[in-house]
This record gives C-alpha cells, sequence and structure tokens, in this order.
C-alpha cells in the first residue's frame, strides 16, 4: 500500500500578484484528487521593488508589465488580505474533508520589519514563510532571475549570504522557503550545479536555521539536492515541510512522493498526525 503524501504547505493562488492561472477552489479539489490530508495558501507578500534590465522589460509577461513603473522598477502590489481570507473560508465550507491553513509568503522580511511586523500584527496566519527571491544591486535590487553580469556561482554564495542574514534576524516566519531558490535560474549553458561545491555556506545557513528552532521546506519546483537534506539532519535540524510553490492547480503535490522518498531517506519521518511537519523521530 503506498503511503499517504504528506500536505503541500506553499501553494499559490489567483490571490498572489503573480499568478495568472491560479485558482484556490480548483487547488483544493487537486489536493483531494491526490489524497494530500492539508495544503496551506501562502500567498506573495513580496515587499521588495525590483529593477528590471531594460533588455528584458518587453518580453516580460504582460500582468508584470502593467506593474512597471518609469524607471524600471516592478512594484508588486499588497495582497488583498481581506478577500483572501474570505476565500480561504469559502473553501473550508465547501471542502470540509480537506484541512485548509491561511499563510503567507514573505519576501525578504528582515529589509522591511515595518511592514512586514505590521501585516502579520492585523492578521492571524497560521503558516508563515520566508524567504529571498532579490539580492541588492547599487541602489536598487534585481531579482535573482535576471542578474546575468554576475558568475553563478557568485550570485549563489550572495543568495545564501542573503538567506543567513534572513535566517539570523528576528523576522517572524517559521518555515524557510525554498533554500535552493538560488538553483532555478543557473544557467544551462554553465556546468550542472553541483551542491557540494557550497557546503559550507549551505551548512552555515542550516546551522543558523536549526539554532532558530525554524523549519526547513522540502520546495518540488525544482527537486531539491539529496545532499542538502542529509545536511540538516546531520546538523540537528528539527523538522522538514513540504512545498509544491504550486502556482497553479495542477502542480498542488507535484513531486511528493520523490520528495517523501528522499527526506525518509535522510532521517525524517511523518509526524503524529498526517497536518504535522515531518521530524527526527524513530
Amino acid at each position: 500500500m503506498l503511503r499517504p503524501l504528506p500536505p503541500d504547505g506553499h501553494v499559490h493562488t489567483e490571490w498572489s500578484w503573480d499568478t495568472v492561472t491560479g485558482s484556490m477552489v480548483r487547488s483544493c479539489e487537486r489536493a483531494l484528487e491526490l489524497g494530500l490530508p492539508s495544503l496551506a495558501f501562502t500567498e506573495h507578500a513580496d515587499l521588495t521593488p525590483w529593477l528590471i534590465p531594460e533588455p528584458i522589460r518587453p518580453h516580460l509577461p504582460e500582468h508584470f508589465r502593467v506593474r512597471l513603473r518609469p524607471d524600471g522598477v516592478l512594484e508588486p502590489p499588497d495582497l488583498d488580505v481581506d478577500g483572501y481570507l474570505a476565500a480561504v473560508q469559502e473553501c473550508r465550507e465547501r471542502f470540509p474533508d480537506l484541512r485548509i491553513l491561511s499563510g503567507v509568503e514573505l519576501s525578504e522580511p528582515h529589509w522591511h520589519r515595518d511592514r512586514a511586523d505590521a501585516l502579520l500584527a492585523a492578521h492571524d496566519f497560521e503558516r508563515v514563510l520566508g524567504s529571498v527571491h532579490s539580492l541588492p544591486d547599487g541602489e536598487h535590487h534585481h531579482e535573482l532571475s535576471v542578474i546575468s553580469h554576475r558568475p553563478p556561482a557568485d550570485v549563489m554564495r550572495a543568495y545564501l549570504a542573503e538567506v543567513l542574514d534572513l535566517v539570523e534576524s528576528t523576522a517572524d516566519f517559521a518555515v524557510l522557503a525554498h533554500i535552493d531558490y538560488g538553483l532555478r535560474s543557473w544557467p544551462a549553458e554553465q556546468p550542472p550545479f553541483e551542491a557540494g561545491d557550497f557546503e559550507e555556506e549551505f551548512r552555515t545557513v542550516l546551522r543558523a536555521l536549526a539554532d532558530s528552532g525554524r523549519v526547513l521546506e522540502v520546495n518540488t519546483k525544482v527537486p531539491l539536492p539529496r545532499e542538502i537534506v542529509r545536511w540538516w539532519f546531520e546538523i540537528g535540524g528539527g523538522a522538514v515541510a513540504f512545498g509544491s510553490d504550486a502556482h497553479e492547480p495542477g502542480l498542488v503535490g507535484h513531486g511528493f512522493a520523490d520528495a517523501a522518498a528522499l527526506v525518509e531517506s535522510c532521517g525524517f519521518h511523518p509526524g503524529r498526525t498526517p497536518h504535522d511537519f515531518w521530524s527526527r523521530r524513530g
């Protein structure tokens, strides 16, 4: 008999500004099809404006281009929390057999403490993710995927240094999202990414994460290298969450069977209930 899949703790819907194919209702339907015990709708609260390089601007999707200021800076809109929470409640009533958590993904909350703290103080989110999507570059910030003027290894190390600053901060979040976000924009023309080349940097972040008592997310948008989960276990990391980072319903729970097998092979096991984080017990 196949083991049930873990809960999906990182899902985006039409309430995230960058999601044009998202649907909270259809994401719930997909979770039930897969037999997921629960899912968390962690909509984007992107707090950092990004400068988009001029050659890239004409090729942006329309829902990005309409956000561009005249100076080429993309400023993400605020999350419509009231509308989002009303949709969550409607889905809870429509899908009583699915546990649905409210949530938010805070981007660089350590740079924007006043805004991040105010958002969390005003709303009782059940799952809060912390993440880094961009790096400072002069007076502006660039999202990682548009940084092409620096060697990819340098970008990865700068990204992990920024993640370390986030983790060592007192920003209020429970789960570190996509520690491997820099891998998503690793150039195809470069030699393949090797986690071992960045072992020291990853271990430093993971050690700080364990010391903070926060949880490591295994994000399945790009398969997380096994070494990173093993290092998390070796340095004493307490728990693992799973997140598809789905921006469309068909990707809810994507790759979870393989991710669960990988996490278990590294020493983590399901919690006491199907909704819990996976932990080191056993």
